[in-house]
């Protein structure tokens, strides 16, 4: 799919663990034909045979693993027409066509991540909270990145209340708007 200059359409999308950035994102490439970037520390922790959680805290002392893994998914969305899903796919993503933060409350959330992988609620609150907060830190130290301040993005959605078909179709139709729009421009 290209966008309304003839260029592959690249959609940047991130927001915190537990908004639905990789189901969404696994609907829109699909709704779309775009290919589907999203890979993440999920996947390199399955690649070695690691705990995600444990993998997640040798990140934290590695830089190289955020470094790696920012470069893969930017030069992956670069081959062509995508979907890119990560925590910093907007900030990183510089060509992107069209750039989406997702959000939703921190119980909404650890709820969704508690329904994915068990446990209890309880725990998947703190380690959710947890994990934001170290994301943040790390984000400013490697990138100067305040993943506070994604004002600048295209579309801001909250989740709460919508599923992951609806959030993927308000992406979809603002894409679709978005090309529509530029074309109506340039004619």
């Amino acid at each position: 799919m290209l966008n309304s200059k003839g260029q592959p359409l690249r959609i940047a999308i991130s927001g915190r663990s537990g908004c639905g950035n990789s189901t969404v994102c696994k609907i829109l490439s699909r709704k779309l034909g775009l290919r589907l970037v999203n890979y993440t520390f999920h996947d390199i922790a399955h690649e070695k045979g690691m705990d995600f959680h444990d993998f997640c805290r040798m990140a934290e002392e590695d830089s190289q693993w955020d470094f790696f893994v920012d470069a893969k998914q930017v030069k992956l969305a670069m081959e062509g027409p995508s979907v890119l899903g990560s925590r910093l796919a907007i900030w990183m993503l510089k060509k992107a066509d069209l750039k989406v933060f997702l959000t939703a409350s921190p119980e909404v959330r650890a709820g969704r991540i508690h329904y994915r992988e068990g446990g209890s609620l309880e725990q998947r609150m703190i380690e959710t909270e947890a994990r934001d907060y170290r994301d943040h830190q790390r984000y400013k130290k490697l990138y100067n990145i305040n993943n506070d301040d994604y004002g600048f993005a295209d579309l801001i959605l909250n989740t709460n209340r919508l599923d992951q078909y609806q959030t993927a179709g308000v992406i979809e139709a603002a894409a679709r708007e978005l090309s529509k729009k530029e074309i109506e421009l340039e004619s």
